[in-house]
């Protein structure tokens, strides 16, 4: 009854994410997103890695339809490349945060009192340090990699994550169903697991999309200032960062992995915008 109760949500939810057209788009740019980073080796024309002298600065062909970059490396498939290593910063570092943040919201939420105190107190601390600016400070503490950078990132994302569980489990944790199951003895821990978290989980599902979209952004800085992914690895914010030294006389060099960044950053936001009605009780009709 609860499986088919959980499907018959999920139903619910698409049914109304696709009446959002915008949002279904934003969701297929993103699933197309993925499958080229996990398949990049078969989708890239050229090896990352390969240089050509004679080919530097080169401009678009039939060979290499966005051209080459400064050491004749082909932008396409460097490109494709650096989809891998900005989806895992987005992505990882996200869900990293998501975790920590789900525990401790929603053991806050549950317990109240000094827990929840305590907790909030200690994130009202962690929140006074600007996000970047921690993800910088800590990416520079672990060393410059594209590890480091995930979990700079992931760390630097937990409060936003922990605040929207908590107030999500404090109206949650009223309702008649986890008074019943106080009543049965259930322990803490079932509570929270089986009934807390999946019926307050639904508005972070909006956050994590949208922080997706954010850390793609965030990772992309951490490379272009050289805390990120380091060369000859492609990554978009680091191609960014090569392409300064011939911007003037090849803009495209900067412009196509600038793109990428927009384009991908705005899907997320688009679709954390139409999971954000079809979750809305309010707009079912």
């Amino acid at each position: 009854m609860q499986k088919r109760r959980k499907q018959s949500r999920l139903h619910e939810v698409w049914h109304q994410l696709k009446k959002n057209k915008v949002a279904v788009v934003a969701l297929f740019i993103l699933v197309l997103l993925i499958l080229v980073a996990i398949f990049a080796p078969f989708l890239a024309p050229h090896p990352y890695e390969k240089q050509n002298s004679k080919l530097a600065n080169a401009g678009p062909s039939r060979e290499h339809p966005l051209g080459n970059d400064r050491l004749g490396r082909d932008i396409l498939s460097r490109l494709i490349y650096g989809t891998r290593q900005s989806m895992q910063m987005g992505i990882v570092s996200v869900a990293i945060a998501a975790v920590i943040g789900i525990l401790i919201g929603s053991v806050a939420g549950y317990y109240g009192g000094w827990v929840d105190n305590l907790s909030m107190r200690l994130l009202d601390i962690y929140q006074a340090i600007p996000m970047f600016l921690l993800s910088v400070s800590l990416a520079a503490i672990l060393g410059p990699s594209l590890r480091n950078a995930i979990i700079a990132l992931g760390i630097g994302t937990v409060p936003g994550y922990a605040r929207i569980m908590r107030a999500s489990v404090l109206t949650v944790r009223e309702k008649e169903y986890i008074e019943a199951a106080k009543a049965i003895n259930a322990s803490d821990f079932r509570i929270i697991w089986k009934y807390i978290i999946p019926n307050a989980i639904g508005p972070l599902i909006v956050q994590i999309t949208m922080g997706v979209g954010a850390c793609i952004l965030a990772g992309s800085a951490l490379s272009f200032i050289g805390l990120g992914v380091q060369p000859p690895i492609p990554e978009w914010g680091a191609m960014i960062s090569d392409a300064r030294r011939v911007m003037r006389e090849h803009p495209t060099h900067a412009l196509y992995p600038g793109l990428c960044v927009m384009i991908s950053v705005l899907a997320c936001n688009l679709l954390g915008d139409g999971l954000r009605d079809a979750l809305d009780p309010r707009l079912k009709n």
